[in-house]
């Protein structure tokens, strides 16, 4: 019998994989992760063999896993399944494959978003796309794929017939486009009726960075929606609405925890002597998970408002220096 400290082999860990009612051990996480080419080609042979019960635990399980350690990586395998034939291991497939900033994901993609016939993982396509949006505008993916990933997003965005859930995660990824067409693609999600575009509309306004933006994010702290406010919130931080500091305070003392830890979030990036006056309470706050945030809020308030001046020259110097020559490997 294998115990969790004995090292398996791919083939070992996919067999464990693809037992029924079987537990996955740790070992076999780590035997999975990170596998090369003739490892991928295994498993793509092998994947359709295990029963669609398994197959969702198996996908629910390394998402979880993958996200909670940054040593594992099943980005390969993630790009395996999002052929699945079930539209649930093709959706979470993509959510897996979150931090995967490969160009060559791109195409894959966009093929999902335009074509494929679930609306779970036509919505998951158009989310994981913003990335990319992002990668484009710092001018880190090559025009051929921006061209496609525009394109494709703003089909979705305005076609009528498509589901909302769909259109509004594709709003919110051509936030990052900084062409002025943006600006008209939010202004007519915020007019919809339906109030989930309507909250999609102003996350895009946040990360669209558009000050325009500023007093609309700020009136819809006062929604009766707490997912509205929570939006709102985190869209006052990302526009540094320094406005909004007073009522980002009253919602720390709100119970709804996420629009807590939001308003926290919020107030580090905005800054102020007030904003950390608060910070610098919530940081002896009992509550150890207000404690967190808050201290991460803080540090990057004092990152932001720490002179340059003030910076070592020899480590600027340095740091140059590192840039030119690049890591010794």
């Amino acid at each position: 019998m294998t115990t969790d400290s004995e090292c398996l082999t791919f083939e070992e860990a996919f067999r464990q994989l693809a037992t029924e009612r079987a537990s996955i051990s740790s070992s076999a996480l780590y035997a999975l992760s990170a596998p090369s080419s003739g490892e991928v080609e295994l498993f793509r042979g092998q994947w359709p063999t295990v029963s669609l019960h398994r197959r969702r635990q198996v996908i629910a399980l390394l998402t979880e896993s993958a996200e909670a350690n940054f040593e594992l990586d099943f980005n390969a395998l993630f790009r395996v399944t999002m052929d699945d034939d079930d539209e649930q291991v093709r959706t979470q497939s993509i959510e897996g494959l979150w931090e995967d900033e490969e160009a060559t994901l791109v195409a894959p993609l966009v093929r999902a978003l335009r074509h494929d016939p679930a609306m779970s993982v036509r919505a998951a396509a158009a989310a994981s796309l913003g990335r990319f949006v992002l990668m484009a505008e710092l001018e880190e993916l090559g025009e051929r794929y921006a061209t496609l990933v525009r394109g494709a997003l703003l089909e979705s965005v305005h076609e009528d017939e498509e589901h909302v859930e769909v259109r509004r995660r594709a709003v919110e990824s051509i936030a990052y486009l900084g062409e002025e067409c943006v600006r008209d693609i939010i202004a007519a999600a915020y007019d919809e009726l339906d109030e989930t575009m309507r909250i999609s509309a102003v996350f895009a306004m946040g990360r669209s960075g558009d000050a325009h933006w500023a007093p609309v994010v700020q009136q819809e702290l006062l929604d009766e929606n707490p997912a509205m406010r929570y939006e709102a919130a985190r869209a006052c931080g990302e526009l540094q609405v320094k406005e909004a500091v007073p009522v980002l305070i009253r919602f720390i003392s709100d119970p709804d925890r996420e629009l807590q830890f939001a308003a926290i979030a919020a107030l580090g990036q905005i800054g102020g002597q007030q904003a950390r006056r608060v910070l610098e309470l919530c940081c002896q706050s009992e509550d150890e998970v207000v404690q967190l945030v808050a201290e991460d809020a803080l540090a990057e308030l004092q990152l932001w408002e720490q002179p340059l001046d003030l910076l070592d020259e020899d480590d600027l110097m340095e740091d140059e220096q590192d840039d030119e020559t690049g890591p010794e490997l």
